[in-house]
């Protein structure tokens, strides 16, 4: 540890680790869950490949690179245009899971063997700097309908019962960052949910149902595991998904590294290995796609603990939740007000990384072409938004149509000659 910040190499104590481990499944938890439900995938299974995905992820990347794996985002349009919602289906989008980590693993020999500056030339700092805040823009309307409610209208009392508990679990989650010292304050997303969690509890937002869901839930049990069928349609609608997670972690790899002060980037195609094997690991089994989490990657920043060791715990944990049935029925009983108080926190992280990312490479926006391709690349996907955009019977994110946006009309702009300044520029 040095300048109290803990890098990947630091080992912290059990007591420690194990709660350390905790806040980063509540961190990653609601975003890893809901996108195999929105995908028509098992949550379980989803959760327990992701630990796997991790612990595959820190081995490849030699435990350089600090990162928790979750469900992918970016595959949900490309995954329904092939199932339809039908469940029969998924093993067909699962063939074109793995073919998209083929290509990712592809793409990550080739930056081991030939260096990263032929994806230093197809997104420079200007297009990761865009893809890694329209991650967190994107997710803005997630968090705020969390924290207040889908249609964003107090219609009643239950709803500002609902209002309280995330103004507390924010608050909490703000305070203990910022105002407390020690321990504790390496814990302000798992010390937000907690108090959240029992305030709802006093309040009546979590409901007899889901306590009798808890109650009911065994304490072992296997999740489902489904195989993949040879599908060449799903190879082509899903397989060119990889390239939004080539531009995702290269974005997540540098904004980390600004944090922790130490440059990653030697270690990219390991960590696009490591992604692609957790993501093929996954789809032999019924999981859903896996990449590094931003979510996570906001914990780090407020925390300033980088240690792998925190993504190991994490992984474990992730497991047994995978392994128990219920442990996964408490965290799924955690409001949507709680996760909209700490997830208002970690997605404005996520959003602020990506204009580090600018100042640290001191990206020019006296440039038009800079301010072209970050403001509309950041304006097409947060107007997109969860719900993207449709084009046939194929459904595209908008994290995944802001980046290939961002990649493309930075290769656009970057064609002919040296381009004229705004000369009122400083």
């Amino acid at each position: 540890m040095e300048n109290g910040i803990y890098y990947p190499e630091d080992k912290l104590p059990l007591a420690r680790l194990i709660p350390m481990g905790m806040q980063h499944v509540v961190a990653m938890f609601g975003a890893t869950v809901l996108a195999p439900i929105l995908m028509g995938f098992n949550p379980q299974t989803a959760i327990f490949f992701s630990g796997i995905g991790t612990l595959l992820f820190i081995v490849i990347t030699r435990a350089k690179v600090p990162s928790y794996l979750g469900s992918s985002f970016a595959f949900i349009g490309p995954v329904l245009a092939v199932t339809g919602g039908a469940a029969e289906k998924i093993p067909f989008a699962l063939c074109g899971i793995a073919g998209a980590a083929v290509l990712y693993a592809l793409a990550g020999a080739a930056t081991v063997k030939y260096g990263s500056k032929w994806i230093d030339r197809l997104m420079p700092p200007v297009v990761t700097g865009a893809v890694v805040a329209l991650i967190g823009l994107n997710l803005s309307s997630a968090a705020v309908g969390n924290f207040i409610n889908s249609d964003f209208r107090l219609a009643g009392g239950r709803d500002a019962l609902k209002l309280l508990a995330a103004c507390v679990t924010f608050s909490v989650a703000a305070a203990v960052s910022i105002y407390f010292r020690g321990f504790l304050r390496l814990l302000p997303i798992l010390t937000g949910v907690v108090v959240g969690y029992a305030l709802s509890l006093l309040l009546g937002i979590i409901g007899p149902g889901q306590l009798a869901a808890i109650h009911d839930a065994a304490w072992l049990g296997l999740p489902p595991f489904t195989a993949p069928a040879f599908s060449f349609e799903a190879l082509l609608v899903i397989a060119p998904v990889f390239v939004v997670l080539v531009a995702e972690n290269k974005g997540h790899i540098e904004a980390i590294s600004g944090y922790m002060k130490r440059d990653l980037g030697p270690h990219l195609g390991r960590a696009y290995l490591g992604d692609a094997a957790a993501s093929f690991v996954s789809a032999m089994g019924g999981g859903t796609p896996q990449t590094t989490y931003a979510e996570n990657m906001g914990v780090m920043a407020i925390t300033r603990v980088f240690s792998v060791y925190n993504f190991m715990a994490a992984a474990c944990i992730a497991l047994l939740l995978g392994l128990c049935p219920k442990f996964g029925a408490v965290i799924l009983s955690i409001p949507g007000p709680v996760l909209g108080g700490v997830t208002l926190i970690l997605y404005g992280l996520i959003a602020m990384m990506g204009i580090k990312i600018w100042l640290d490479a001191k990206v020019d926006f006296c440039s038009h072409k800079n301010l072209i391709i970050a403001g509309s690349s950041l304006i097409i996907a947060t107007g997109l938004g969860v719900k993207g955009v449709t084009v046939g019977s194929v459904n595209i994110a908008g994290i995944a149509f802001g980046t290939v946006f961002a990649v493309l009309i930075n290769l656009a702009l970057s064609l002919g000659g040296a381009e004229e300044k705004d000369g009122t520029c400083a």
